[in-house]
């Protein structure tokens, strides 16, 4: 299904606003400011933490969310849905009982009871979504549909099919963004960023520049100074 993470914070002195590198997957998410469930977000997004607070999220396997929404993902990309509009009174009731609770822990395991109450069927073909989006992030040598679809057996149209009904998202986009990971990670390093560019397949640093910009609301100079800034 996917995995539980929980956010916390307490007597924020101003507001502080989380940049978030969106990946291929759907999150479900409970806080006071809202409760809802995200598709795959193209571009980045951003939260602003107040005071104090929590977020419960699921995030779901690529590809898992799919047996819990019956049709294809690809019609919640970047877009959100209310959890009690998508399963009314229950997922309404959900959302009261996870705000009531104030252990973290405990609130979790009612998610995990509704969503298992659910009884979504296992689907061969979530599982070998799954099983591709992970060789997409795992080998970063993988930066072509084409190169993807030789070595899942498919062509590169059903490649593209599988991907938005159980995915949300295109492998051109799933792949990519998972090089500008990379780039984040190896920007960090120090590494060049031509040559980074040219390794994780991009025409030119031009190129690599304005898609790490676009994602990470910062250019990858001024990303690398940051985090050096974080770190000390």
């Amino acid at each position: 299904m996917g995995h539980f993470w929980v956010v916390t914070w307490t007597d924020l002195p101003e507001p502080y606003v989380q940049r978030i590198v969106s990946h291929p997957t759907v999150n479900m998410t409970i806080t006071h400011d809202f409760h809802r469930i995200a598709g795959v977000i193209k571009g980045g997004f951003s939260y602003t933490m107040r005071g104090g607070g929590r977020v419960l999220g699921t995030r779901f396997r690529p590809g898992g969310f799919r047996p819990f929404l019956g049709g294809p993902v690809s019609t919640l990309t970047g877009c959100f849905a209310e959890i009690g509009e998508m399963y009314g009174a229950a997922g309404a009731t959900l959302v009261e009982q996870v705000l009531a609770e104030p252990d973290a822990g405990a609130a979790v395991g009612l998610i995990e009871a509704f969503l298992l109450e659910l009884g979504p069927e296992r689907d061969p073909l979530a599982e070998e979504a799954a099983a591709l989006v992970a060789m997409a992030e795992d080998d970063v040598s993988v930066t072509r549909v084409d190169e993807l679809a030789a070595r899942s057996g498919r062509s590169v149209r059903s490649l593209q099919r599988l991907f938005r009904d159980y995915v949300g998202i295109g492998p051109k986009w799933v792949i990519r963004r998972f090089r500008l990971h990379e780039a984040a990670e190896r920007v960090y390093d120090g590494l060049d960023l031509a040559t980074l560019a040219a390794e994780l397949g991009y025409t030119d640093q031009a190129h690599l520049t304005r898609d790490f910009t676009a994602a990470v609301g910062m250019p990858p100079g001024a990303y690398a100074r940051l985090s050096s800034a974080a770190q000390t």
